[in-house]
């Protein structure tokens, strides 16, 4: 007996969540050009956006597991969003020199990297997320929120020790990933 392919709509809540995320990139990015990073109020409400829009990136992805709403769009246009929302993040961070630009520039090229790997082995499989790339992204959005609030001086010291180990995390799951990707395009030629 043959068992029919489930037909997953496109139109879902978990797509809804991956949409939305990548509408609030851009109120984000101009809650922050307002703020120039000076004024308390528009930081803490871009910071909030920010925040709102993280959860977003964790509960699409739990949501379509769940539920067995995973789309061909949600492959695509969630690592989307994710990304144009750490890089929009990261680049106006460094733009109003409150994050240096080789802190920017080293995590985009490691995203970057990655989402190539996974193009280039993707006729031979999927590497699945692994526990140090949620991490990673845990780390990430942490760092990014506690620079995005109007901190204390005491308290905004913290902020560079978080992306100090987002920037780690970032590294080693990259070259995990490296190598993960190598293995999988080895062991199918085989």
């Amino acid at each position: 007996m043959i068992t029919p392919v489930k037909r997953v709509p496109i139109r879902n809540p978990a797509n809804a969540l991956t949409v939305l995320r990548l509408i609030l990139v851009p109120v984000f990015a101009a809650f922050v050009i307002i703020s120039e990073m000076t004024d308390s109020w528009w930081r803490i409400a871009a910071c909030v956006v920010f925040g709102v829009a993280s959860v977003t990136d964790l509960a699409d992805g739990w949501i379509a597991r769940t539920w067995g709403l995973i789309t061909a769009f949600g492959k695509v246009a969630d690592p989307l969003a994710d990304k144009a929302l750490t890089g929009t993040a990261l680049v106006l961070l460094s733009a109003y020199d409150v994050l240096p630009w080789w802190v920017t520039g080293l995590i985009l090229a490691r995203e970057l990297g990655v989402t190539l790997m996974r193009f280039w082995v993707l006729r031979h499989g999927v590497i699945a997320a692994s526990r140090g790339g949620k991490v990673k992204t845990l780390l990430q959005i942490a760092a990014i929120a506690w620079y995005l609030w109007p901190f204390s001086a005491g308290l905004a010291t913290v902020g560079p020790w978080l992306m100090g180990a987002a920037v780690v995390v970032t590294m080693v799951t990259g070259l995990d990933y490296a190598f993960r990707a190598f293995a999988l395009r080895r062991n199918t030629r085989t």
